[in-house]
């Protein structure tokens, strides 16, 4: 599609945006789940509420069951809809607003009072809007003046992010829009099953012969031209001998290393190692196909390699994402229009969430916050002294394991996200939780986190708030509100709001209004890598495509159109080149032994998204997917006396989850799969171990040991 044809495609999309929700009978937004971030038009009459796709450029009027289905959340049983405190029976009971902010107020001043601002962790979510996003940054930092800030984003593509800032000086999940992607040749998806995750992105890749490299024959790797069928964790090998057989079989691009890259050459010697027979043995790939892999992707005009979750998630994650960007550098691929390198994003504002402060390590507008000139800029914006803000805090799963803990933070709270599903070694995150002296939740739905609060608090989610999202592709978004939220549910600008002026905030520090916010977020990013300066709400509202970054050059037919694609006439770094990384395979934190003689790998399933808190409430979704499963080779079931349809335990080092058994004869004999998005005893994450990538803090999701038994109790 032509620049031209994607804005006409967003002004349709555009429609016109009316004063109040109680005028509004429809708009047009996006879907509330992954980052493709679909184009939908979603209207409420005769009581009721319908979503229907858009023609928006990314999902070109397709949605997947997901986002079909999502205005089932808006009125679900069980909906948040005014605060509950736990009393001291233990029991949570109706609150107003007053009484409820004033307790959690009360008890943060006391937490700070006695054991330093430290003491008070944040933990945000990637699907909250940038304004959200960026407020609860600066509330964390300044309000709260800790350093115990992260997001469940850490869980999703910070290895990618780190992989990409060392190689091309910038993170931006896909440097080029989803549309280059459809006159593509060849696309190699490493790790990524998006058939499942993000369907309708299917549509683009459907003119690609697909290169997919996954332990499981996933609907994606069914549609593929070629499958490689690694063992979980070997994925760092497979890529470093791909490279070897792209350099010793003639396809390196000899002008573009010597034009637009350094470090080959260290890159190389690291590869020289990883010769085909000897990947083979380690990941199980056969010669055959690793070199019919290269000859694919080299032989194209129009390539791109792209990695998932399935790369990212391990304890080697950066580099085993580093290793495919060597690759891609290799052949000539990125910076180079029709062809490149892009990581799959996950969450809907996956991409924006991390721009703009969430993330331990960062400043709005994704400036680092050990950056003495960084710091500068941003605390001028916010009225502050640069000493006064706080210097990086633990990582994500750093920040949970340490709750309750001497020096960790005695009080969390949380927005937008389930820890005690999603993260790893979910019991013990769970039992650090419960040890809080304070945990507050702002959610729309009573999530197995929420639960467990002191505090809950009922938050507007999507079709009930303003704002905007950044999707996968570094396109800015409008998200625009059609109803009222219900009972007495507040935005969470709302929330931040109430809690920073009760602990003495300026009011006028913390407003309430989106749009007000993302103006100060415009001069907060004004600089940064990710420059939202030049966009604002009436160029969106307009319909204009604007991808980040967008600097604020000048106004009308001389604004800055935005950067749909990255690189192009040359990287990020100083010297604009693009920088190998010298990387080699080392093993997983665990392996099979005796006792644990299985991998058991995780992931997500067509009708669940994350958590699955709010897709198990949609009855069409639980339907499909009513309850944990495990996926086993009939071979290995019949080893371990298992049946199709029996539950069993799938035990590790540190625990059991309960599954039922589903018998799966493309799965490798050596390799379980568990989906992520269940609840309770059926919780994959009861598994998963937290050993953490070096650099990025990943913990290591896709590959744990285990055994596999029936369970005699059954689920």
């Amino acid at each position: 599609m032509s620049e031209h044809a994607e804005t006409t495609a967003a002004v349709a999309l555009a429609g016109a945006e009316v004063a109040t929700a109680a005028e509004v009978t429809e708009v047009a937004t996006h879907c509330p789940y992954c980052a493709l971030q679909c184009g939908t038009r979603l209207a409420h009459g005769g009581g009721r509420t319908t979503v229907r796709p858009a023609q928006f450029p990314v999902n070109q009027g397709g949605l997947c069951q997901k986002g079909w289905t999502a205005a089932a959340l808006l009125d679900t049983p069980g909906r948040l809809t005014q605060p509950l405190v736990r009393g001291s029976d233990g029991r949570l009971a109706p609150a107003t607003w007053e009484a409820a902010l004033d307790t959690i107020a009360g008890r943060l001043r006391e937490i700070r009072a006695a054991h330093g601002p430290d003491a008070v962790g944040v933990f945000g979510g990637g699907g909250l809007t940038n304004e959200k996003a960026y407020q609860l940054g600066k509330f964390a930092r300044v309000a709260l003046g800790t350093s115990q800030i992260d997001y469940n984003g850490r869980f999703c593509m910070s290895s990618a992010a780190a992989a990409g800032i060392a190689a091309f000086g910038l993170d931006r999940g896909l440097p080029f829009p989803v549309t280059d992607l459809g006159s593509a040749e060849v696309i190699l998806l490493a790790g990524a099953n998006p058939a499942e995750t993000m369907p309708p992105l299917m549509r683009h890749l459907s003119g690609a012969q697909l290169i997919v490299i996954d332990p499981r024959r996933t609907p994606t790797a069914e549609t593929a031209a070629l499958h490689l069928q690694p063992a979980p964790g070997t994925d760092l090998a497979l890529a470093l001998g791909l490279l070897h057989l792209a350099v010793t079989e003639g396809h390196t691009d000899h002008g573009y290393l010597n034009k637009r890259t350094t470090g080959f050459e260290a890159a190389w010697k690291r590869a020289a190692a990883w010769w085909p027979e000897r990947v083979e043995r380690v990941t199980g790939v056969p010669v055959a196909e690793m070199r019919e892999a290269v000859r694919l992707l080299a032989g194209a005009q129009r390539a791109y390699v792209l990695t998932g979750r399935g790369a990212e998630q391990h304890s080697k994650g950066t580099d085993t994402v580093a290793a495919f960007i060597n690759l891609a550098l290799t052949l000539g691929l990125p910076g180079r229009e029709g062809s490149g390198y892009g990581c799959l994003t996950g969450q809907g504002n996956g991409q924006g969430g991390r721009e703009h402060g969430q993330k331990a390590d960062q400043l709005p507008g994704y400036r680092m916050l050990a950056d003495p000139s960084a710091r500068a800029h941003v605390a001028a914006v916010w009225g502050v002294s640069p000493d006064e803000l706080p210097g990086p805090g633990r990582s994500a799963y750093e920040l949970l394991d340490a709750l309750g803990t001497d020096g960790g933070p005695r009080a969390l709270l949380v927005f937008g996200s389930n820890p005690v599903v999603s993260a790893p070694r979910a019991a013990r995150i769970a039992d650090r939780l419960k040890s809080l002296d304070l945990l507050v939740v702002a959610d729309f739905v009573p999530s197995e986190t929420a639960e467990l609060a002191d505090v809950i608090l009922p938050v507007t989610q999507w079709a009930e708030e303003e704002g905007t999202m950044t999707n996968l592709e570094g396109r800015v978004l409008r998200r625009r509100r059609l109803l009222a939220p219900p009972g007495e549910a507040r935005s969470d600008l709302d929330v931040l709001h109430g809690i920073a002026v009760r602990l003495g905030q300026d009011p006028g520090r913390f407003p309430t209004a989106p749009r007000e916010v993302f103006e100060e977020l415009r001069r907060a990013s004004r600089g940064g890598k990710a420059d939202y300066s030049g966009i604002s709400y009436e160029r969106l509202d307009a319909g204009e495509a604007l991808h980040w970054p967008c600097p604020d050059t000048a106004e009308g037919e001389d604004a800055h159109p935005g950067t749909p694609r990255l690189f192009l006439d040359g990287f990020a770094h100083p010297d604009g080149l693009a920088r190998f990384a010298e990387v080699e395979h080392r093993d997983a934190a665990e392996t099979p032994d005796a006792d644990f003689p299985l991998y058991a790998t995780t992931g997500r399933v067509l009708a669940h998204y994350q958590s699955g808190a709010q897709t198990r409430r949609v009855p069409e979704l639980a339907a499909a997917a009513p309850e944990a499963f495990v996926e086993v080779h009939p071979d290995t079931a019949e080893r371990h006396g298992l049946r199709e349809g029996a539950a069993a335990r799938v035990v590790s080092a540190r625990g059991a989850t309960l599954a039922r058994v589903r018998l799966v004869g493309s799965l490798r004999t050596d390799t379980v799969f568990l989906p992520f998005h269940f609840t309770g005893a059926g919780r994959a994450n009861l598994i998963t171990g937290a050993a953490l990538d070096p650099r990025s803090r990943m913990p290591e999701f896709k590959v744990c040991a285990v055994r596999i038994e029936p369970a005699e109790a059954g689920l």
